[in-house]
């Protein structure tokens, strides 16, 4: 069974969300929250295992409930899913480097809503490669830090040019067409580099990979 929590401060689009995911046998919604504080002590009471937060709230947003979770040990289990009105913007772009495995816009279709909601149940991240490009295309307009290759000699050669494709927006099949091995053996490359790395997600892999310079962005 998979545990949802519900952050958000309109109670219309938390009553929207749950109808539709108690109508299936294999989620539960175990609480919802109003705020971001709140969702933080309802995420510890409950340990759910994704939870969907508006980015933007009275008291804490949902930024901040992110990187929270994020950082403690406790709440590792817990995958973030950031809900959104505006699609990538900078919010969102925040989100996903304080921790988030990826995000929703509020009016996308029942059917991707629920999708979403099991793929991050799983651990994977919500980043589909058409919003990893968007990702990228972000970071063409931003400083790369200077201090962020700690871990890349870590990384064995097959584990860099996985990451390096996940980087450009490639899938998991993707990635093994291109290596030449198979999707399991290439999902086995992205995740032992995550652990490396301490990654919480692809999300974060392919922000780590871009702010140590691994991979440059192009300018096209």
């Amino acid at each position: 069974m998979i545990r949802v929590l519900l952050v958000d401060d309109q109670p219309l689009i938390r009553s929207g969300f749950r109808a539709l995911l108690d109508l299936e046998d294999d989620i539960e919604v175990v609480a919802e929250a109003a705020d971001g504080i709140e969702g933080l002590e309802l995420a510890k009471d409950h340990l759910p295992d994704v939870a969907l937060i508006d980015i933007r709230m009275p008291v804490v947003d949902g930024i901040e409930a992110t990187r929270r979770i994020a950082a403690d040990p406790a709440l590792a289990g817990v995958h973030v899913v950031i809900l959104t009105n505006y699609g990538l913007d900078e919010y969102v772009f925040d989100a996903l480097r304080a921790g988030a495995a990826g995000f929703l816009v509020k009016d996308v279709v029942p059917e991707d809503f629920l999708h979403a909601v099991r793929v991050a149940a799983r651990g994977d991240a919500l980043l589909a490669p058409s919003i990893t490009r968007k990702l990228i295309n972000r970071y063409v307009t931003q400083p790369l830090p200077t201090d962020t290759g700690a871990g890349l000699e870590e990384l064995t050669s097959r584990e860099r040019e996985a990451v390096v494709l996940a980087a450009r927006g490639l899938s998991n099949d993707e990635i093994a067409n291109r290596m030449v091995i198979s999707p399991l053996t290439a999902k086995t490359h992205i995740n032992r580099a995550m652990t490396k790395l301490q990654a919480r997600d692809r999300a974060q892999l392919v922000v780590f990979a871009y702010e140590s310079g691994l991979v440059a962005p192009r300018n096209s």
